[in-house]
């Protein structure tokens, strides 16, 4: 079983230079491969001059994360692909593990570690810590991070558990899985289209796991960092997650609960003075909603699953019941 450790790097030569060297040293029996996404800084001279092993696939323009994959990804031959993040950190056998789940249990399709914070190391980190969930209303949280509280990491999730969604930080998918879904959706350009991937996965009775014994470090926001521009694609993504993969009885009346709650939700930003969130926030609605026949019609309409969700609102939960810890949520 062979897998390949793929990277998409975008001006990315600061951190290439910082982490490929000890994801060379801890991963000895696997293909490294980078794919380029018209990077306009030194990051293939970099490779092609410290690190020669690596493969390099170069695109000719910023196709984004998802398409950048989707292109990139095509021309690999591996039984499985590992997508990690340019700004991550693995540790000395984190592929013993993953490699040891997905050989042994052939109903496995997608994995991650736990994500630990790379500059508060006993922290999870915010991007997918222990593996992900959503609500009934789809707000993402995971084991050891819900919305913004991250948790300290005692080993209360080195067990391996069932997930709905793997982090795209460090995404471990079956290349005969990955084509039979179609990668991922081209129109999330970046965020979310990890979720929607796993959410299709799970429409299709892919098993996910998150798999405790293996850990990484995640710097968080490396190849995004925080703008108006992200929490734009974080809006508008998340309401396309929904249109593509709700059941059709649900679909109507989720996105207007989900209107009121992000409404609620500019309120918040206004008494924080976060008003390129505000501004986020309704482009990204006025795009979704210009949109949404287009993504109306990729909705496989006898795969959608009404058992999708474990908590009804994390909202409710984390806002009002003040539960902010996962293992006290009411499940």
């Amino acid at each position: 079983m062979k897998i390949a450790i793929v990277l998409l790097n975008w001006n990315g030569e600061k951190l290439l230079n910082v982490f490929l060297p000890t994801l060379i040293k801890n991963t000895n029996s696997s293909d490294i491969y980078v794919i380029d996404n018209n990077s306009h800084d030194n990051s293939i001279k970099l490779i092609k001059s410290n690190f020669p092993n690596i493969k390099c696939i170069q695109l000719k323009q910023n196709y984004g994360f998802a398409e950048g994959y989707n292109k990139g990804l095509g021309e690999i031959e591996a039984d499985i692909f590992c997508l990690l993040n340019t700004d991550i950190e693995v540790t000395e056998d984190w592929l013993k593990p993953i490699y040891k789940v997905f050989k042994t249990h052939k109903d496995i399709s997608i994995v991650q570690p736990n994500i630990l914070d790379y500059n508060n190391r006993k922290s999870f980190e915010y991007s997918g810590a222990a593996g992900g969930y959503i609500d009934f209303y789809g707000y993402p949280y995971c084991r050891g991070r819900i919305f913004d509280s991250l948790e300290e990491d005692l080993g209360q999730y080195d067990n391996n558990a069932n997930i709905f969604w793997a982090s795209g930080a460090c995404f471990f998918i079956r290349k005969k899985v990955w084509i039979s879904l179609g990668g991922f959706d081209n129109d999330f350009f970046a965020h979310f289209e990890e979720i929607d991937l796993c959410w299709r996965a799970f429409n299709n009775n892919f098993k996910a796991v998150s798999i405790g014994e293996s850990k990484v470090y995640h710097i968080g926001g490396g190849t995004l960092p925080k703008s108006g521009f992200k929490s734009y694609l974080n809006f508008r993504n998340s309401l396309i997650l929904l249109t593509k993969n709700l059941p059709k009885k649900k679909l109507f009346k989720t996105l207007f609960i989900r209107l009121i709650l992000d409404f609620i939700m500019s309120f918040r930003f206004l008494i924080k003075g976060e008003f390129i969130a505000i501004i986020s926030l309704i482009r990204a609605h006025i795009s979704f909603y210009l949109s949404f026949r287009h993504h109306y019609k990729k909705r496989t309409l006898n795969l959608n699953k009404k058992n999708y969700w474990s908590i009804k609102s994390i909202v409710w939960a984390y806002f009002i019941k003040k539960q902010r810890i996962f293992t006290k949520l009411s499940q």
